[in-house]
C-alpha cells in the first residue's frame, strides 16, 4: 500500500554519481553550508521557545500567485496540491508539511517564500484530511505513507518529463520524504535530484515514548489530539466500524490514539507495529540520492540520541546538519525584518548547491 512503482525516465539522473565522486561533492556541499552556523541568542536557546516561537512569533502570508489544484487519486480519493510559478528554467520543489499541518503552516509558507526568492517553482501537497475537508477513502495519512508522494511526483513528471524535482518535508513530512528516498533507492525517478528532511523522527518508537512520557512534551501531544480525535470520529461516521472510535475518543497519548485509530485505519497490528515499520531511520542506508538531514539535538519531539550520526557521516548520499539547539521545526534567529528561519535558508542553499552542480538543470 505504501509503495508506488514509478517507471524511471530516460532523463539522465543528476545524482547518479560514482561513490567516491559523490563523497567528494558531499564534503563540498557540507563545507558550504557550514559557513552559516546556527547561533541563536541566549533568549532563543530553549528548545520549547524555539518550537513555539517559530509557529507563533512571526507572521507569514500566502504569497501572491499561489493557486490550488485538486487531483483525484487512483483509489477514488483526492489531494490538494498548491502551486507557485517561478522561473520556467528553474527546478520545482515538492513540499510536504508535518502532522496536522497545511498550506498555511508558518514553516511551509516561509519555505515557499524563500524558494520564490530564488526563482524556484513550488508544488506543495496537503496530506489527505488536511485540506479543511475530510477525504473520502477509508484511510487518512500517516508517518510512513509514501503512495501519495509517489503519485504526485509521477504526475508532475508526466506534465513535464524534463522537470527537475527537489523534495522537502517537515517533521512527519520529513519522515515520509526520507522513507520514500530509502525504500525507492535507485528506483527513485531520475527527475528527483535531491531532498531534505527537517526535524524528522528517525525512530518513531523512541519518539512516541519520549512525547508520551515527558511532562512538557505531553502538552504537544494533547495539542495534536485536539485535532486528530475529531478527525477519527468523523472518519468513523463515514465508514462505520473502521476504528475503535470510543477508545480513540478517550485517547490521551499518541500510543492510545495510534493503537485504536491510525493502526486499524492503515493496516497495522497496533501502534508498536506502526512505529517499528515506518520510522525513516531504517530506510536511510538505502538512500541513493542526495538527502539533507536537518535536526536539532534538543528537539522536544525526537530525542537527540536517535539522530543517525554515524550512518549519516559514512553514507555518501546523506548530508547531516545536526545542531545542538533549534527545537522542533524551529531554528529561528533575529534578522533585519524580525525573526527569520535559519533552516529554510539552509534547505534552499542545499538545493542550490546541487542544482549548480548539475548540467542542463531545469
Amino acid at each position: 500500500m505504501n509503495r508506488l512503482a514509478i517507471p524511471a525516465t530516460t532523463q539522465r539522473s543528476a545524482a547518479a554519481f560514482a561513490m567516491p565522486e559523490q563523497s567528494r561533492i558531499k564534503a563540498e556541499v557540507l563545507a558550504e553550508i557550514a559557513q552559516h552556523p546556527f547561533h541563536p541568542p541566549w533568549w532563543l536557546r530553549n528548545a520549547h521557545v524555539q518550537t513555539v516561537a517559530a509557529r507563533y512569533g512571526r507572521r507569514v502570508a500566502r504569497p501572491e500567485g499561489l493557486r490550488v489544484e485538486r487531483w483525484d487519486t487512483p483509489d477514488g480519493d483526492f489531494l490538494d496540491v498548491y502551486f507557485l510559478d517561478g522561473d520556467p528554467a528553474m527546478p520545482t520543489a515538492l513540499l510536504l508539511h508535518g502532522l496536522e499541518g497545511s498550506i498555511d503552516s508558518t514553516y511551509f509558507l516561509a519555505l515557499i517564500h524563500e524558494l520564490a526568492r530564488h526563482g524556484w517553482n513550488v508544488a506543495a501537497m496537503e496530506f489527505r484530511s488536511c485540506s479543511g475537508e475530510m477525504n473520502r477513502a477509508a484511510r487518512m495519512y500517516h508517518s510512513g505513507e509514501t503512495e501519495d508522494i509517489g503519485f504526485v511526483a509521477s504526475r508532475l513528471i508526466a506534465r513535464n518529463p524534463k522537470v527537475a524535482l527537489y523534495v522537502a518535508g517537515y517533521s512527519l513530512g520529513g519522515n515520509v520524504t526520507a522513507k520514500w528516498f530509502g525504500e525507492m533507492g535507485d528506483r527513485l525517478p531520475a527527475n528527483v535530484r535531491a531532498g531534505a528532511a527537517i526535524s524528522a523522527p528517525y525512530d518513531l518508537v523512541k519518539s512516541a515514548e519520549h512525547m508520551d512520557g515527558l511532562r512538557l512534551s505531553r502538552l504537544y501531544v494533547l495539542h495534536f489530539l485536539r485535532y486528530l480525535v475529531p478527525k477519527a470520529i468523523e472518519k468513523d461516521r463515514q465508514h462505520p466500524g473502521i476504528i475503535n472510535v470510543e477508545r480513540a475518543r478517550r485517547a490521551w497519548t499518541f500510543r492510545d490514539f495510534d493503537n485504536h485509530a491510525t493502526a486499524p485505519l492503515h493496516g497495522f497490528a497496533d501502534a508498536h507495529d506502526y512505529y517499528s515499520n515506518v520510522g525513516c531511520g531504517r530506510f536511510l542506508p538505502e538512500v541513493q540520492r542526495p538527502l539533507l538531514l536537518l535536526s536539532a539535538g534538543d528537539d522536544p519531539f525526537n530525542p537527540g540520541r536517535t539522530l543517525p550520526r554515524e550512518l549519516a557521516a559514512s553514507q555518501p548520499y546523506l548530508h547531516p546538519l545536526f545542531t545542538d539547539r533549534g527545537g522542533h521545526c524551529g531554528f529561528i534567529q533575529p534578522g533585519p525584518g524580525g525573526l527569520e528561519n535559519w533552516a529554510e535558508r539552509r534547505v534552499v542553499e542545499f538545493f542550490e548547491a546541487y542544482r549548480k552542480r548539475t548540467r542542463g538543470e531545469r
